[in-house]
């Protein structure tokens, strides 16, 4: 199947350079999902200085045209612009931690190429929230993150909490009400308030509960064993250290 032109959106994951002006980036897209593509000549430098590297920043949200074969690993992005533009994301310090944090999550998480409109429409979204969100709002983004994007991938942890079943599971992803024979579990109050924020229908729910910074890195510690536990050769993330020293 020869070359074909696609207009598509895509955030990305990851980029590296390539040759002297050129650079290779991992994005997922709206129409083909996950994708590696080449982009010519976009660390070149104009008269004026700039160059048009930095719109492949991870997390950047774009809107291109590509080259797509699918007997070919690595396409080719032949025009770009930004579909949404950062207020906050690429300059404050905390958003910009979180934010990472969310990209390689999903970079770790998402092995095919598969298209999910309804993924990347959550990831893409996600994004958008934490750029407009209140600074109060931001520390608590990961949790709300690594939850829902757990759900959509299909291994959601099933919020069966009560007061006889406060025991999380982590490994088997529901509560129970007494402490399984492996290592993977965590017990009240920890199990109460993953519960709690299991139940928030969105961000804005989530921030009226009451979370202190030693909490929100138990959590964040939690849900990354979790997804370690659903997803195969599933690589620590480099953000996670950061993440955690930069919440409140």
């Amino acid at each position: 199947m020869s070359n074909t032109i696609h207009k598509t959106n895509g955030i990305v994951l990851r980029c590296v350079k390539y040759g002297d002006t050129s650079v290779i980036a991992s994005i997922y897209t709206e129409l083909f999902g996950l994708q590696s593509y080449i982009i010519k000549g976009v660390r070149k430098t104009s008269k004026k200085g700039l160059s048009n590297a930095n719109y492949f920043t991870p997390a950047a949200i774009l809107d291109m045209q590509v080259y797509h074969n699918e007997q070919k690993q690595i396409q080719f992005v032949k025009e770009y612009q930004w579909k949404y533009l950062y207020q906050d994301v690429f300059f404050n310090v905390v958003k910009n931690a979180v934010a990472m944090f969310a990209v390689e999550l999903v970079q770790h998480s998402i092995k095919q190429p598969e298209a999910n409109n309804e993924l990347y429409y959550f990831i893409e979204d996600s994004l958008i929230q934490l750029d407009q969100t209140a600074a109060a709002g931001t520390a608590n983004f990961p949790l709300y993150f690594a939850l829902k994007l757990g759900e959509a991938l299909g291994f959601g942890i099933q919020n069966n909490y009560s007061s006889d079943n406060n025991i999380l599971d982590v490994q088997e992803g529901f509560f129970t009400h007494q402490a399984p024979h492996h290592p993977y579990f965590i017990e009240p109050p920890l199990s109460t308030k993953v519960a709690q924020v299991l139940a928030s229908n969105n961000l804005n729910e989530l921030n009226v509960i009451a979370l202190n910074k030693n909490i929100r890195r138990q959590m964040i510690d939690c849900f990354n064993q979790y997804f370690a536990l659903h997803i195969s050769n599933f690589i620590e993330l480099k953000t996670l250290n950061v993440l955690k020293e930069v919440l409140d």
